[in-house]
């Protein structure tokens, strides 16, 4: 038995495999880290890599509802920073 089988269960069996865990956990950092950004031309292509690494582990482990929120979220990101590049996105400020 594998001496960290017990802490990690299901470890990457080949090499194809562990890549895909580190893309997805790419994936996870940039999701968490794009919250943070002010620029929304820099959070909105942040988003969509973060988007296209999650989308490709959720093709890897088949889940179709992950696929469409990935599919969904790279889309809405992707659609509004080419609006930014374009110059029809409007930032709202909010009035009191």
């Amino acid at each position: 038995m594998p001496p960290l089988s017990g802490f990690l269960p299901n470890l990457p069996n080949g090499p194809l495999e562990t890549i895909i865990y580190i893309v997805a956990f790419i994936g996870i950092i940039l999701m968490a880290y794009s919250v943070f950004l002010k620029a929304e031309k820099k959070q909105d292509a942040v988003l969509l890599i973060a988007s296209l690494c999650l989308l490709s582990y959720a093709i890897w482990i088949k889940n179709i509802i992950f696929i469409i929120a990935m599919l969904g979220l790279g889309i809405s990101s992707l659609v509004e920073f080419i609006e930014i590049v374009l110059g029809y996105h409007k930032e709202q400020v909010n009035k009191k």
